[in-house]
């Protein structure tokens, strides 16, 4: 039986890495002046580039060889979901504050501007689980340090961490210094 047009999947262009850094919209004082807001949305609308995008961090998951994606809340979802289907693995959300129904544990951590916390189920990995974290921008990697926290506190070890954009120059990559770090993409940031 064909596939109707509806169903089948669209020809796309393979993109590259050097490529992607343009699906990136710079968007000057967003949320707040000074700051330069890096906008995944043109990235997203592309199917190209977004499974170009999804297709170089699963390879990056996948040279450690983890157990388990884990995506933080929300844009985390957006790739980490995606990942952990190609490769085979379950996918663990980690959570704002009050969103996971069962049984969590839940860590605080500082933001520029306050404090936020993270939840995830307490039986969320297995003992001893190797967990790839996954999220859109790594910043100042408070919000990735406080997600490997949780995969430790459920038992499990982090194996790396994947991010779509990294932004050089605000120290995240030094903060998770414990950790692997993968970037697909990085912006230099002051």
């Amino acid at each position: 039986m064909a596939r109707s047009s509806r169903g089948a999947r669209p020809a796309c262009r393979r993109i590259t890495g050097v490529e992607l850094q343009g699906y990136i919209r710079t968007i000057p004082d967003f949320p707040r002046p000074g700051i330069l807001f890096r906008d995944i949305t043109p990235l997203l609308g592309n199917a190209a580039a977004f499974r170009a995008a999804i297709d170089a961090m699963a390879a990056a998951a996948e040279a450690v060889q983890p157990g388990a994606i884990v995506g933080i809340e929300s844009r985390g979802f957006l790739f980490g979901a995606p990942i952990a289907d190609r490769l085979g693995l379950p996918f663990v959300p980690i959570r704002k504050e009050g969103k996971l129904p069962a049984a969590r544990l839940t860590v605080e951590y500082a933001l520029e501007y306050g404090e936020s916390r993270l939840d995830i189920h307490q039986d969320a990995l297995e003992a001893g689980t190797a967990a790839y974290i996954v999220d859109d921008v790594l910043a100042t990697g408070g919000t990735a340090l406080a997600a490997a926290k949780l995969v430790e506190l459920v038992g499990g070890h982090v194996a790396g961490a994947g991010f779509l954009i990294e932004l050089r120059g605000l120290g995240g990559r030094e903060r998770l210094g414990a950790y692997r770090v993968d970037a697909l993409l990085s912006f230099e940031e002051a």
